[in-house]
């Protein structure tokens, strides 16, 4: 492994030469082709820049001093403004956050058209996907953290689902009918809570509008007299948006579709969509079991079919100063199983979730309050685990378990007006956020056994209140300064003991008996940031924070079967608090030819929870000493460990061709985890370093990409392998026009082809815990059309 990270970095280091363009004459500073917009993002801090934007029949006049007034014309509300149309394949680098986003804007997520989040973001620098089951499960991996780590919010709360509590569980956010993506890490995280301490993911759609829909102006005749067009108010005709989102894959036989309507009248504006998508099982290139030979195989990787669906209505009033709304979304999704045991059980998942949110924003023409927003939502999810529970006999296909998540989440933010401390101008913002969690895990195998599912029920309670000050010393210079403290209360039960060798079949006394468990816990975390314009249009920033965080639920409680992760997992109610201390150093440059940002980091964990693997096996109901059971023995336990690594992304614009601009791009990304000992955490993603070209005018973007992925050597020394290397081919064209309405209706077309794993090479994803079964899916076409009326 050596020499391939020596040979990784050189590639990587080679990327350095294009910063050299940023400084030489060689590419002069002129303006793009066509305008970059910003890029906006809404995830990383309570504290939001407002820039001065279009209403309907607003207007408002800010003052010096701490007092604002506003001259308003009526009170009718705001339309939303028109952002500036993204330019198709242009890089988005954010440089005014002091923690590191990555964005993925909707046009992005309408080419790429992965059904789940972790497929989405699976080759972006830093990030990768769990693959449990690609195109159903697949959970977003942030620097080789998961699930206890990452947050997955949607609209600003969280996503709900099960996927924290098993990496065969999907998460319930569709990126068919997402409309934004953003991935947040550093500071940021303190807003969300200290399980989000390897980063956020952010999910954002229309569907609890903040803004009345902007339909196009109909004529106005003035019948060549000096006379204005008339206002737009209250009294204007409705307005009514439609967008449909279509596609077809070759890959999985897979097709997808989504209706998205906005509407609005006077003061209310009301959204509904609804989706569905659904596949066979995908090609792959060759036989999968890696230690399983003899296997049935017909090109396709057994039992990976998947469908699913969903729609959401919801509505605002929106007044002057603000809005209120809610909205309701229903997810439904069954897909089967890839592996050995799940293709012989014919496992499938079947789940279900109710959503209800609601959302709100208050900016009070006030001295010393900016804006109040508020967020809730919460959510009733179960699934059951389908299969046989004897592969021979086809009569006993049934629920082999079941779980549940009924949760609610409530969020309140105050931002203050900014005030003159002399040395700089400060703006603060409080929030205050509270939570409620019931799981339950129950198997109707074996009702009466101790270890009946993977845990009993349990409850959890959060409490916590977070504080963000940015200092503004001037222009160039600004810093952030953010603390969060939080108490979480937990309840179950768990055995009194279980060692390491027992078999309740036999003696239900091997284990202690069910003893309850309150556990109580008061994370604290706190962060400091420093961002600094630099010449040539560069970006520094420097982030620093101490996060604790507290064990979950099925760190705690687990005492049964885990198949998805072929463990058998005991929790440890003994578990304290997780720290990380981490430093982030970045620079980054946004506009002009060459858009780049590089990014180091260093986390030292005191505490680290992690699954300690024994070397002992199990089955359902026994434990004992060396292999030879299905399952392996995993007790969570905590241990100090270090996480360091870099990442590097950019695109350069070396000039026009045929009446566009081509260009070359290419990224690099390193983490290296390990215990203090010196031995290796486990599933880290490998070294990753890619580069293409693309060709992009006002209308077309047509790319090519090669990602290489190096072998991943790096392994516990417990039940993990190996994973070999191997090399992703992209290629993709698409087309962006305008339409005459009076054709169909449509004002707007997006059409294209994406090819996929073009070289057909075998792919085998080294953080996932079915890497050794499950191949990748293989060379595939995908079409889609985008159609806005």
């Amino acid at each position: 492994m050596g020499s391939n990270r020596t040979r990784a970095l050189h590639i990587g280091g080679a990327t350095w030469l294009l910063l050299g363009a940023a400084t030489t004459p060689a590419l002069p500073q002129e303006k793009p082709a066509t305008e970059l917009p910003a890029v906006t993002v809404t995830a990383p801090s309570p504290i939001v820049r407002r820039h001065t934007v279009p209403v309907r029949t607003t207007t408002r006049v800010a003052r010096g001093g701490t007092a604002r007034t506003r001259e308003r014309v009526t009170e009718q509300a705001p339309a939303a403004p028109v952002p500036a149309a993204p330019q198709q394949g242009v890089l988005p680098v954010v440089t005014d956050q002091f923690a590191t986003v990555t964005v993925v804007p909707s046009e992005e997520l309408r080419r790429e058209g992965t059904a789940t989040l972790g497929d989405l973001l699976f080759s972006k620098p830093g990030i990768t996907g769990s693959s449990f089951a690609p195109g159903a499960s697949s959970r977003p991996i942030i620097r080789g953290l998961d699930v206890n780590r990452v947050g997955i919010i949607e609209n600003g709360t969280g996503g709900g689902g099960a996927s924290d509590l098993g990496e065969d569980h999907f998460v319930p956010i569709d990126p068919l009918a997402t409309n934004q993506v953003e991935v947040v890490r550093g500071p940021a995280a303190l807003r969300y809570g200290s399980t989000s301490i390897g980063g956020v993911v952010s999910a954002t759609n229309n569907r609890i509008p903040d803004a009345l829909p902007v339909c196009p102006a109909a004529p106005f005749q003035n019948y060549g007299l000096p006379t204005k067009a008339p206002l737009a108010d209250a009294t204007s005709a409705p307005c009514v948006t439609a967008e449909t989102r279509t596609a077809v894959s070759s890959v999985d036989r897979g097709t997808e579709g989504a209706i998205l309507l906005d509407a609005g009248v006077g003061n209310f504006a009301v959204h509904a969509d609804a989706f569905g998508r659904r596949s066979s099982d995908y090609n792959i290139p060759s036989y999968p079991y890696l230690f399983v030979p003899g296997q049935p195989f017909n090109g396709r990787q057994p039992n990976s079919a998947a469908q699913a669906d969903g729609a959401s209505i919801g509505g605002s009033y929106i007044f002057h100063g603000g809005f209120i709304g809610a909205a309701i979304t229903q997810n439904d999704s069954l897909y089967r199983i890839p592996g050995v045991d799940g293709a012989d059980h014919q496992t499938r998942i079947d789940a279900h979730q109710t959503k209800f949110s609601s959302k709100g924003e208050y900016r009070p023409d006030a001295a010393a309050i900016e804006a109040v927003r508020f967020w809730f939502g919460a959510v009733d999810y179960r699934h059951n685990e389908i299969g046989l529970a004897d592969p021979t006999d086809p009569f006993s296909l049934g629920v082999r378990q079941t779980f549940t998540n009924r949760e609610q989440e409530g969020r309140l933010e105050v931002q203050l007006m900014p005030f003159n401390a002399r040395f700089a101008a400060v703006t603060t913002a409080f929030g205050l956020q509270a939570g409620h969690q019931e799981l339950t895990a129950p198997s109707p195998d074996d009702p009466t056994s101790p270890l009946n599912g993977l845990w009993d029920p349990n409850k959890n309670n959060r409490v916590a209140g977070y504080v963000f000050n940015e200092l503004k010393f001037s222009e160039a210079t600004k810093a952030q300064i953010a603390g969060r403290i939080e108490h979480v209360d937990l309840s179950g039960t768990t055995p009194a003991f279980i060692p390491i060798v027992f078999d309740v079949a036999t003696d239900p006394a091997s284990i202690g008996p069910a003893t309850p468990q309150n556990l109580h816990f008061t994370p604290k975390s706190a962060s400091i940031g420093l961002i600094q314009n630099l010449p040539w249009d560069l970006v520094a920033s420097v982030t620093a924070q101490y996060v604790e965080r507290a064990p979950k639920p099925a760190e705690l409680f687990s005492r049964g079967p885990h198949d998805a992760t072929a463990t058998f997992d005991i929790g440890n109610p003994n578990l304290g608090i997780e720290t990380a201390k981490s430093i982030e150093v970045g620079l980054r440059r946004a506009t002009g030819p060459l858009r780049f940002e590089l990014t180091g980091y260093y986390t030292r964990f005191d505490g680290f929870i992690f699954r300690r693997l024994t070397g002992n096996t199990c089955d359902e109901s026994a434990c004992q000493l060396g292999p030879g059971l299905e399952l392996n023995q995993a007790f969570y336990s905590q241990r100090d460990a270090v996480f360091r690594g870099g990442e590097f992304q950019s695109q350069l614009d070396v000039g026009e061709f045929k009446g566009g601009i081509w260009g070359i791009e290419n990224q690099f990304d390193v983490v290296r985890a390990t215990f203090t000992d010196g031995s290796n955490v486990p599933r880290i993603p490998p070294v990753r370093v890619g580069g293409g070209f693309y060709w992009r005018d006002a209308n077309w973007l047509m790319r090519v990409n090669l990602l290489h992925a190096f072998a991943q050597n790096d392994i516990a020394p417990i039940a993990e392998t190996p994973t070999p290397g191997y090399n992703l081919l992209k290629a993709e064209v698409s087309y962006k026009t305008k339409l005459d309405p009076s054709w169909f209706g449509a004002r707007e077309m997006t059409v294209g082809l994406v090819g996929n794993n073009l070289l057909n090479e075998n792919i085998r994803n080294s953080v996932s815990y079915t890497k050794d079964q499950v191949l990748m899916p293989g060379l595939g076409v995908r079409a889609f059309a985008n159609l806005k009326f």
